[in-house]
């Protein structure tokens, strides 16, 4: 442009154009829609409920594939993965007692996919260790009921024909043992299966992932009791950069992949050990502590015994046993064959917890 040589011929031009372009300018920002800001994805309750000393939360799934159902399985931020019981899901004719009955590769079942791929899916300690036996399944399904719910992707999940006690090699009634693992990683029994919450479409400003607020310790009786927005599924901005969540990026197995665990000091009756922590919303009443000098197998530390944890990223909490509640346990790994030291469900009544798939890190805060 030869500005300087013609500025005097030009410049009623350039300003009317210049106030047409004002003009239009103006009229785009009285008329343009503010950018909404991020929300989560779902908003669920949970239902709580006591049995004896023990504290459980479950979640509804309240359809698989293209059948209506009412299941209610622990909410588990302990394992990665759904699993459910194939009675009352799967025909009759296709359960035996030596397997899931599937010919050739694969059968589509009422919207569900049943593969031929077998597995077996482990839970809980040396004292107290299930085995579910089953297969492999896709379906998509709703997560929820009529109090709330929402329909994931078609999703990888284990349906298992039985499960047993194997301490005492008893059969368990079907559905006792069904489980919504949201942890990270994926299942030790087949790496196709991880968290359902993990699998859904997301905005481009909504990460994935989860938050679950504390817990009512009102809600907790014998009656399950619905408590409304607990879990958050989509974690948005807010959620990773300003509500006080201390993170935790977690460590990587070969085998299981991303690990719930994380590293902390742990004190009790005068002792201060290294140990690295599994917070376990399906450990319903006791903490177990590992501790190698342990000097016997179990131990149950008495009453009103102060233990306090120290993340390696300065999240910090204490507690008080109890004998009804905050029952606290320690251990010699070399008895219980792990040398996680497990918090019991007690921990959410106190804490909220989040866990972002997306860049591998879980989130505590003191409530």
């Amino acid at each position: 442009m030869r500005m300087k040589k013609s500025y005097l011929k030009i410049f009623p031009v350039l300003a009317g154009g210049l106030f047409l372009m004002l003009l239009a300018d103006s009229c785009k920002k009285d008329h343009s829609t503010p950018t909404p800001d991020p929300v989560n994805f779902a908003k669920l309750g949970l239902y709580e409920k006591l049995t004896g000393n023990n504290l459980r939360i479950f979640i509804a799934v309240s359809k698989i594939g293209d059948q209506t159902v009412s299941y209610a399985p622990f909410f588990d931020t302990g394992s990665a993965g759904l699993t459910l019981d194939a009675n009352g899901i799967l025909p009759a004719s296709m359960i035996t007692a030596s397997g899931i009955q599937v010919a050739g590769d694969s059968v589509n079942v009422n919207g569900i996919t049943v593969t031929t791929q077998q597995a077996i899916v482990t839970y809980g300690g040396a004292d107290s260790e299930v085995q579910e036996y089953g297969n492999l399944a896709y379906a998509p399904i709703v997560i929820g009921d009529a109090n709330g719910n929402v329909t994931t992707p078609r999703i990888p999940i284990f349906l298992y024909y039985k499960v047993v006690d194997v301490n005492t090699n008893m059969q368990l009634p079907a559905h006792t043992a069904d489980v919504f693992g949201v942890g990270p990683g994926i299942s030790y029994a087949s790496r196709m299966i991880s968290s359902p919450l993990s699998y859904f479409k997301l905005p481009d400003n909504v990460t994935s992932g989860f938050r679950l607020a504390a817990l009512n310790t009102g809600a907790f009786n014998a009656s399950a009791t619905y408590v409304p927005n607990l879990l958050y599924i989509g974690l948005i901005p807010n959620d990773l950069n300003a509500s006080g969540f201390i993170m935790h990026p977690l460590g990587y197995s070969a085998i299981s992949g991303y690990l719930p665990t994380i590293s902390s000091t742990i004190t009790y009756s005068g002792q201060s050990i290294a140990g690295s922590i599994l917070f376990d919303t399906g450990t319903p009443s006791t903490t177990i502590i590992e501790n190698s000098a342990a000097t016997s197998n179990m131990a149950t530390l008495p009453a009103n015994t102060n233990v306090a944890i120290t993340t390696s990223h300065g999240f910090s909490y204490q507690y008080s046993t109890g004998s009804a509640f905050n029952i606290t346990e320690v251990e010699n790994p070399s008895y219980s064959n792990d040398t996680r030291t497990i918090f019991s469900i007690d921990f959410f009544v106190h804490n909220e917890f989040l866990l972002d798939y997306t860049n591998h890190r879980i989130g505590l805060k003191n409530n």
